[in-house]
């Protein structure tokens, strides 16, 4: 793994959250996606090396809407930036990790991701991203 790639907050309405994290951060949303595979859409932030992924839930019973309901908005995931994400997901399952998906999926921002199930990591939910090359 390469570096925290960003960290994913689950927030019930992006039109509150976006304001308050520009404020906080001290800079402006610089991209907003509707990611259909995850039933959500993000707005990114910039903070060093790193960024913030906030999500919004656009289906009633997404994983993300599911998340807020039993635990509050908050820290979703954190995401590792991967060079190969296939040999990261071969690696990582050879290494007993649960993966949520077999194969990589198209998630926001230009990435790959793959999610590894929390009870194999201590109740937290990582996604591996890898930037798809054109």
């Amino acid at each position: 793994m390469q570096k925290i790639e960003h960290i994913g907050i689950a927030v019930k309405d992006l039109s509150i959250a976006v304001p308050l994290f520009e404020k906080l951060l001290n800079s402006p949303c610089y991209k907003t996606e509707t990611v259909k595979t995850e039933n959500a859409i993000t707005a990114f932030f910039k903070t060093g090396d790193s960024k913030i992924e906030l999500l919004e839930s656009t289906e009633p019973g997404s994983t993300i809407d599911r998340f807020i309901e039993k635990k509050g908005e908050g820290i979703h995931h954190i995401a590792f930036a991967v060079e190969d994400i296939l040999a990261e997901m071969d690696r990582l399952k050879n290494e007993g990790f649960v993966l949520l998906s077999d194969t990589p999926k198209k998630g926001a921002d230009n990435k790959l991701i793959c999610f590894l199930h929390p009870k194999s990591t201590q109740g937290v939910l990582i996604e591996l991203c890898q930037e798809i090359k054109q």
